[in-house]
This record gives structure tokens, C-alpha cells and sequence, in this order.
């Protein structure tokens, strides 16, 4: 299969099995936080839940587009998305794989709510800066740290976001919801006993919007791994999107060397120049390519590497000298190279694309997983944040400021975390009931505590996993 020596093809599979492994994990590590308000509420019974959770969560990859899953893969440098060595590729997948699926199996055995998308990102920033420590990386080479910092401050912002709009929206629901309403809205559910019919409903729609949400953003993250090792172990077939024609590119090229022509060398300051330098080397180089002659036209197999690193650099060194204070890009030619460089119609449709069947397996995946291994972390976020049970208001209060927020930052493109975002939000409606004293003290410092280890041991575990692999390997 794609023309792989054997030891390459179950280096590949184990790679991809262990990629969908990941996401499995993640769907019974996350479920709790769709399902736990319905079976608390007694909307609906567990099986139902986690079935029909899984069905939504299914949907949200399928229909989820691709912007959270590019933003994973591009936090890794340049130079290790395009290693020509297959064996360095297979060893940087398995370590990010493996030091991100042992700790959330840990976290979920204990009943923790944590995060996979903090696991994930930190397993990729350990994985990059043990390349930056190898003595082949010649450049420095270690994070796009750019991007880290805009997941980062995502990942940050999104449990307090989640813990104060779920305040409001309870305060406003005891302000402008009439008495009667209230009554109902605001007590306790009865044991084995279903809410009121509209309740259910709200209930049962807010459970499905979080899965849904949840799919379109944590679905995204499998499908950047997957990516990522069909890049680095078989980049003829997906380094560039092959089905596209490069002469496509030639507008594209067109539209960014209008913005080179009004920009002056000398105002620019001397780490983009040599930028500016490089870029029009790379343009070049695309230019010879797609002038020349081209079979089926398509970019020749031993090229596309090398044209998806010129891509890469090209939209990262633009990016960086058109925010030069010496640049003086004017709104009307920023659009121009906006549009050059965009996913939609320039250079970066060719580099951020998956193919539908790896969109299609990691929806299997996720969808599956969802289906077990719920009860540990519901027990947690149903019964062990708040002192009290959880309210009718409290659970759709929560649910819907978490599919809100979830959903939100899918279309910003930036990976959040769905079981922070969801227990802040229970944290917050127990504070708006009864204030701080209505939380379980030992349970937050238990879900602070993985919120604030995660980063740290998930990058020490890639770390050093992928050290080891790039020995054994």
C-alpha cells in the first residue's frame, strides 16, 4: 500500500491505529460532559445518552471542517513537518500519540475531568522542542510559537469564559423567567422521575449541541494526527492536495508579488528581510515548477515535499513581514495577499485539506468511544463539583455556555477544551445558586490540578518519548 517497504507500511499502520486510539479515548474521557446533565436530570437514560451522544458527535466531525485540525498540525515547526526520513516521522507521531493517550487513560481512571486538547497540545510542543535539542536541526527549529500562544490563551480564556457566562445566565434566568416557570426550572429533580416535557427538550438539545460542538472541535484534533503522519510517512500522496492543479497557483504568486513590489527592504527590519529574501527564492521555485512540464498535471511525486515546505514558509514569512511596522501594506493590498495565501482560494488550499476518508475514520472513532466508558467522570461532574444536586436551570445553563463557546471557537479555528469549558460551567451555575461555598472543595482542586499538570507532564512524556524513538528508530 502506497508503495511502502513492510516495515514502513506497519510503522504506518500502527501509527494510524494509534490515532484513532487516541480519539476513542477521547470520546469515553469526554462524554461525561454532554451526558452527565440528561442522566442527572433524568432526561434521559444513560444508554440512550451516550448512544445518541455518539451520534452527534459523529455528525460534528463530519460536518466540522478542518480549520482546528491545520491549527494543530502547524504548531510543529517547518523543518519536522517535512523530514525526508520516514523512520524521524513515525518516531515524532508515536511519541505525541502515546504520551497524550497514557495520561488521559490516567486522568479518567481516577474519574478527573482533564482536557485532550491540553494533553494533545502539549504532547506536539514536547515532541518540538526535543527536536530543537537533536544536533541534524540545523535552524533552532522548535515551535510555531505563534501559534501556541494564540491555543494557548484559547485554552486558558475558555474555562473562565465558561465559569462567569454561566453565572450571568443564571442570574438572568431567576430576573426575567416568570414564577411559575421558575418554580419548575430551578428544583431539584426527582428520583426516577422525568422533568416536565419542555425541560426534557431543552435539556436534551443543549446535551446534543455540546456533542455536536465537541465533534466539530475535538473530532479536528484527530484528524490533524492523522495528518500528520500520512505527511510524514507518505508525503507523495499528501503533502500537497493532488487532485488540485498547480497551475492554480500562478494567481496566487501573482497576488503576493504585488505586495513584495510596494514593500521596501530598507524600512523592514533585518530578520525580515532575510524573510523577504527567502520568500521570493521560494516563489521562484514555484514559478519553475508550474511553468515546466507536468505529467497529468500534477506536482511530480519527488517534489511534493519540497513545494509544500516553499507553501509553508512562504504564508508563515508573509504573514510575519506584512505586520512589520516598516511595511506599510495598504487595507486594499492586504486583501489581495490575504486572499493569495487563504485556504479557500490561494497557496494554503493546497497544504490544509484531509481527504474524507480520514474525516470518516476519525468520526467513527470519536462516535464509537463516546458509546462506553462514561460513568467514572459523570459520577464527577453530576454529583462531586456542587454540593447540591444538579438543577434543571444549572444543567441547561452550563450545557448551553459550553456548546456556545465550543461552537465558536471551531469557526475562530482554535482548539478548546470541552471538559474545562463544561465543568467551569457547572462550577459557575453552583456558585450563581449558592455561592462559593456551594463547590466541593477537594473535587476543583482535584480538576485544577490536572488542569495545571497536564501541560507540563504531557510535554516531559513526548519529550522523551520521541528522544527514545529517534534512538531506536
Amino acid at each position: 500500500m502506497f508503495g511502502l517497504e513492510t516495515d514502513v507500511f506497519i510503522l504506518l499502520f500502527i501509527s494510524l491505529f494509534a490515532a484513532c486510539a487516541f480519539e476513542f479515548v477521547n470520546g469515553f474521557h469526554d462524554t461525561a460532559n454532554a451526558v452527565a446533565t440528561v442522566i442527572y436530570t433524568n432526561s434521559l437514560k444513560p444508554t440512550v445518552a451516550v448512544v445518541w451522544s455518539g451520534i452527534c458527535n459523529f455528525t460534528g466531525v463530519l460536518l466540522g471542517g478542518i480549520g482546528v485540525a491545520m491549527g494543530i498540525v502547524n504548531l510543529l515547526p517547518v523543518e519536522l513537518l517535512v523530514d525526508q526520513n520516514v523512520y524521524h516521522s513515525v518516531a515524532m507521531v508515536l511519541a505525541l500519540l502515546l504520551s497524550a493517550i497514557i495520561w488521559n487513560l490516567g486522568t479518567w481512571y481516577f474519574g478527573i475531568p482533564s482536557s485532550s486538547s491540553h494533553t494533545l497540545i502539549g504532547s506536539i510542543l514536547g515532541v518540538g522542542l526535543a527536536f530543537s535539542t537533536l544536533p541534524d536541526n540545523t535552524t533552532g527549529a522548535a515551535v510555531n510559537w505563534d501559534k501556541a500562544i494564540e491555543t494557548g490563551e484559547a485554552l486558558l480564556l475558555s474555562p473562565l469564559l465558561g465559569f462567569s457566562l454561566a453565572i450571568v445566565l443564571m442570574f438572568v434566568l431567576r430576573r426575567v423567567v416568570a414564577e411559575d416557570v421558575k418554580a419548575q426550572l430551578f428544583k431539584e429533580p426527582k428520583k426516577n422521575s422525568e422533568p416536565p416535557t419542555w425541560i426534557r427538550g431543552v435539556l436534551i438539545a443543549t446535551c446534543s449541541l455540546v456533542s455536536f460542538f465537541h465533534g466539530s472541535n475535538d473530532g479536528q484534533k484527530g484528524v490533524g494526527l492523522i495528518m500528520l503522519i500520512l505527511i510524514g510517512v507518505v508525503p507523495y500522496h499528501f503533502a500537497v492536495k493532488s487532485d488540485l492543479d498547480p497551475r492554480l497557483m500562478q494567481t496566487n504568486i501573482v497576488g503576493i508579488e504585488q505586495t513584495i513590489a510596494v514593500l521596501n527592504p530598507n524600512q523592514l527590519s533585518p530578520a525580515n528581510r532575510d524573510r523577504l529574501t527567502q520568500t521570493r527564492a521560494e516563489l521562484s521555485d514555484l514559478k519553475q515548477l508550474i511553468n515546466g512540464p507536468l505529467v497529468d498535471n500534477k506536482i511530480p511525486n519527488e517534489k511534493r515535499l519540497d513545494v509544500r515546505k516553499d507553501l509553508l514558509l512562504i504564508n508563515s514569512n508573509m504573514r510575519k513581514i506584512t505586520a512589520d511596522e516598516g511595511a506599510n501594506i495598504s487595507a486594499s493590498q492586504m486583501a489581495v495577499l490575504n486572499k493569495s495565501l487563504s485556504e479557500e482560494s490561494g497557496l494554503r488550499r493546497f497544504t490544509d485539506y484531509a481527504p474524507f476518508w480520514v474525516i470518516l475514520m476519525i468520526a467513527l472513532s470519536l462516535g464509537l468511544g463516546t458509546m462506553i466508558g462514561w460513568r467514572r467522570i459523570v459520577v464527577t461532574v453530576g454529583e462531586k463539583i456542587g454540593k447540591q444536586h444538579l438543577t434543571y436551570a444549572q444543567g441547561a445553563s452550563a450545557e448551553l455556555v459550553a456548546a456556545t463557546m465550543i461552537g465558536v471557537a471551531s469557526w475562530l479555528k482554535l482548539p478548546v477544551s470541552t471538559t474545562h469549558v463544561l465543568s467551569s460551567g457547572i462550577a459557575g451555575s453552583m456558585v450563581a445558586s449558592k455561592g462559593v461555598k456551594n463547590l466541593q472543595a477537594s473535587t476543583i482542586r482535584n480538576i485544577a490540578l490536572a488542569w495545571v499538570l497536564t501541560l507540563p507532564v504531557s510535554i516531559l512524556l513526548s519529550f522523551t518519548l520521541y528522544i527514545f524513538f529517534r534512538w531506536l528508530l
